[in-house]
């Protein structure tokens, strides 16, 4: 009988792509993708642990496979990912839930497949975690299920260590993979039919810092990866704003193939905050950025992160965030309640804010941008924009922008998986609607 799997994937588009990897390793195996959980001969979960709830979440909907694993002795169980590479969660997994048979971390995700014959040979539980990153991770096989998106990772691991984040602890220090090896992967992609090629990194600005060669920055392999032949677009996150380069911005604002959806985190509007975060940057010079972007990017797209309820974070502090919301008008954001997390430094801070001003803080930010984002919508109204048709429905042709706004496209002789110029012809908080331009 044909063996099908399920990957249940928490977190950050990192995650997705290597999801897509273990999908990958899974059907070199001759496994098949299954929705169904009850019909799954393995379930891998790929978790997340930047915030308190992710983990929380992972656990719960791991224990909750205690009754099927029960009631099908075959039924394989492994986890990954960011929560296991974190030493505490890894034996709480492990000492926890005893019918979990592989657990595996960040830096050896692709062993998987070496460790999912170990155990279909002799049935023995696997806990391998690594302890430290072993250079660039290899390559493995990726079964992509992100439509006409391929993700591509660039670098691997951070160096920042900002006060609140975990990533550094979990992903290991910065690695950039080979430029020929990264160029000939996107010809490849984009040969296959790919049309939008996206950049990965934790922070795709410091492309190439780890290695000694002055040619090898994120602004010479965004612009060749945008110079290469053929009908897409190239994207990339996640920026840091202490890494932005003017030769980035130039890049994004002189290369038609480069998209113009900057998505910048600023996480606060507090000089006092960022310091506080380790951010590396100040209010001004953020600014100073995104005045760049917007004076040199016609039709951009940003937008950011924010944190709130930072340790220490006062009135004063939430005041200037708002401030710096309405100065910059984002076309999104994303605000997330400040987090605990064992190992960072901002775990033992003093000051911590209490839940409730946190979650009001939190919640103003959300509309506040709902207000803003009714202005910047309504301003796209007659301009004109390049979309990529991705669905027919009910006898409608549908599109997304470089920014994943959602656009009921009409004209004639539209096809699916090609790029149009459309003229906005109106908008509201669920899609635009655009004539092509012919």
């Amino acid at each position: 009988m044909q063996k099908l799997y399920k990957i249940i994937t928490y977190g950050c588009q990192m995650n997705v792509h290597e999801s897509e990897k273990l999908a990958g390793m899974l059907e070199s195996l001759n496994y098949k993708m299954t929705d169904d959980t009850k019909k799954a001969d393995i379930i891998v979960f790929n978790t997340c642990s930047i915030r308190e709830g992710a983990v929380s979440k992972a656990f719960g909907n791991i224990g909750a496979l205690k009754q099927l694993k029960h009631d099908n002795k075959n039924l394989i169980i492994a986890v990954g990912g960011c929560m296991t590479q974190n030493k505490q969660d890894a034996l709480k997994l492990k000492r926890t839930f005893p019918f979990v048979d592989i657990i595996f971390g960040t830096h050896n995700l692709h062993k998987f497949k070496q460790y999912l014959i170990d155990f279909n040979f002799n049935h023995e539980r696997i806990f391998n975690i690594w302890e430290r990153e072993d250079g660039v991770p290899n390559m493995t096989e990726v079964n992509r299920t992100s439509g006409l998106n391929a993700w591509v990772n660039i670098n691997f691991g951070c160096n920042n260590f900002c006060a609140y984040c975990i990533v550094p602890y979990v992903r290991g220090r910065e690695r950039s993979r080979n430029m020929d090896e990264l160029i000939n992967e996107c010809k490849g992609l984009i040969e296959e039919g790919y049309k939008t090629i996206t950049l990965l990194g934790q922070n795709v600005n410091s492309y190439g810092n780890d290695i000694n060669d002055a040619n090898l920055t994120f602004a010479n392999l965004l612009s060749t990866v945008a110079n290469l032949e053929g009908d897409f677009i190239v994207k990339f996150m996640t920026s840091h704003p202490k890494d932005l380069t003017d030769e980035v911005i130039d890049v994004v604002a002189n290369n038609p193939k480069v998209s113009k959806a900057v998505h910048l985190p600023v996480q606060s509007g507090s000089n006092d905050v960022l310091l506080k975060m380790n951010r590396g940057y100040t209010v001004e010079h953020y600014l100073e950025i995104v005045n760049k972007l917007k004076q040199k990017v016609k039709n951009l797209n940003i937008s950011s992160d924010f944190i709130v309820g930072f340790p220490g974070e006062t009135e004063e502090d939430f005041k200037k965030t708002k401030e710096l919301i309405e100065a910059i008008e984002y076309d999104n954001l994303f605000a997330y309640i400040f987090s605990k997390r064992n190992g960072t430094k901002a775990a033992n801070m003093a000051d911590q804010v209490p839940y409730e001003i946190k979650n009001r803080r939190v919640n103003e930010l959300l509309n506040l941008q709902k207000t803003i984002a009714e202005r910047t919508r309504n301003k796209l109204v007659g301009r004109e924009i390049n979309v990529l048709v991705n669905t027919f429905k009910n006898n409608k042709y549908y599109a997304k922008t470089d920014a994943g706004r959602i656009v009921e496209l009409a004209g004639e002789n539209i096809n699916l998986s090609n790029f149009y110029k459309a003229k906005v012809l109106a908008v509201d908080h669920k899609k635009i609607t655009a004539q092509k331009i012919d």
